[in-house]
């Protein structure tokens, strides 16, 4: 069947006859087509190779890539809220400005991940910390463990705990949020001395 990969403008970027939209990026990629701006939300790119891709300011929310080979690919500035990355392989990506927001990220290898401050992860047996439903927004918290020490990924929030610390301290002081947060920095702080190198 004919697949099309459009801009979120609009703009036709790529089209072929494929199966899957999984085999319509991977041709593009390969044939060194421009997939910046692409629109891949919702996309099933389950097991796809993305190495190598640039990916930067794409949509990829909602997009599955539980499985996929992302390694060395650039996702800068991507909206990867609410996608599937449980168990890819996105070593060495430069995930710099990616908004991860609800992300899932279950088994996902993330180690040297170039995030969005140039700290790269894998400062960590297991450099990758979630909770949800957390805060006033009920939103998910992500900290990663990195060579610049652990960062946070809160709602617009990233960088380094102790910013965010200062930051829930000015912000939710002793309400319940702020104690919510307090309780699960303490959490955070446990999780990366068990499992550091």
């Amino acid at each position: 069947m004919k697949i099309q990969i459009k801009s979120i403008y609009g703009k036709l970027l790529f089209e072929g006859d494929f199966s899957t939209m999984a085999e319509a990026v991977a041709s593009a990629i390969k044939g060194k087509a421009d997939l910046s701006f692409a629109d891949l939300s919702f996309a099933d790119l389950s097991f796809a190779d993305l190495r190598s891709a640039d990916l930067s300011y794409c949509d990829l929310s909602f997009a599955d890539l539980s499985f996929a080979d992302p390694r060395s690919a650039n996702p800068r500035s991507a909206n990867l809220s609410y996608c599937d990355l449980s168990f890819a392989d996105p070593r060495s990506a430069n995930l710099r400005s990616a908004n991860l927001r609800s992300a899932n990220l279950r088994s996902a290898n993330l180690r040297s991940a170039n995030l969005k401050d140039g700290s790269k992860v894998g400062n960590s047996k297991r450099p990758l910390f979630t909770m949800g439903q957390i805060g006033r927004r009920q939103d998910n918290l992500m900290a990663f463990s990195t060579d610049k020490g652990i960062r946070i990924q809160a709602g617009c929030f990233f960088g380094p705990l102790d910013e965010f610390s200062n930051a829930v301290k000015k912000t939710h002081g002793d309400n319940e949020h702020g104690k919510e947060y307090a309780a699960a920095i303490k959490m955070i702080e446990a999780h990366f001395e068990i499992w550091k190198e």
